[in-house]
């Protein structure tokens, strides 16, 4: 699978309008993808809107790159946003496709988005020490994708669901006090570039 995040950065009170017409542009007959998560951010970066769409193939997200570079409005947005920001990214192989909550029964409403930069020669081997340590870490709290980026600087983003932030704190402190996590030697694999943000669903959100 391959999955688009689109980050727009929106004046104060336009969030609804916004979400609004993502959701129209991305259902639209012509759109290619899928939408899955559209949410604002509640810690991290104020006033984003985070745009989750996933694809088939490779063709068909740059094809809807391309649809988007040439619509007079981006997401429905470009009278709105004042700043758009998109990344490619290709989910770890051994994932399964990511589905809306409709579907997969996973749902927040507390979502963390979070980036690491990756060292030369270390994709391969986190996506290989996540495969052995996320299905541990998935009996505290679900991950639902990990993914590699295909543009930028070498990076993965993965995005977690818990009902509150407290559940959050706690599965993360579980995990590590049970020393699933993080995967043993994994950091070495990292940079000090690492972010996280999290975030809310918006009423058109898959994920919910």
């Amino acid at each position: 699978m391959y999955y688009e995040i689109a980050t727009l950065t929106l004046p104060m009170g336009t969030a609804a309008t916004a979400a609004n017409n993502v959701h129209a542009y991305a259902t639209d007959a012509q759109a290619g993808g899928e939408l899955l998560g559209c949410w604002f951010t509640d810690i991290g970066v104020l006033n984003q809107m985070t745009v989750l769409r996933g694809f088939a193939s490779l063709e068909e997200m740059n094809a809807e790159r391309a649809r988007t570079q040439a619509s007079a409005s981006p997401y429905g947005c470009g009278d709105i946003y004042q700043r758009l920001e998109i990344q490619s990214f290709k989910a770890f192989p051994w994932m399964k496709p990511l589905r809306p909550s409709a579907e997969s029964g996973i749902r927040g409403p507390v979502y963390e988005i979070r980036t690491y930069g990756i060292k030369p020669g270390g994709v391969q081997p986190t996506i290989d020490l996540w495969e052995q340590y996320v299905p541990l870490r998935e009996k505290i709290s679900p991950c639902l994708v990990a993914m590699v980026a295909l543009d930028g600087a070498p990076r993965f983003t993965n995005i977690w669901a818990y009902p509150t932030l407290d559940a959050r704190s706690k599965a993360r402190a579980d995990a590590v006090a049970q020393g699933i996590w993080p995967p043993k030697g994994g950091p070495a694999n990292l940079t000090t570039d690492m972010h996280s943000s999290i975030v809310l669903p918006t009423s058109v959100s898959p994920l919910n």
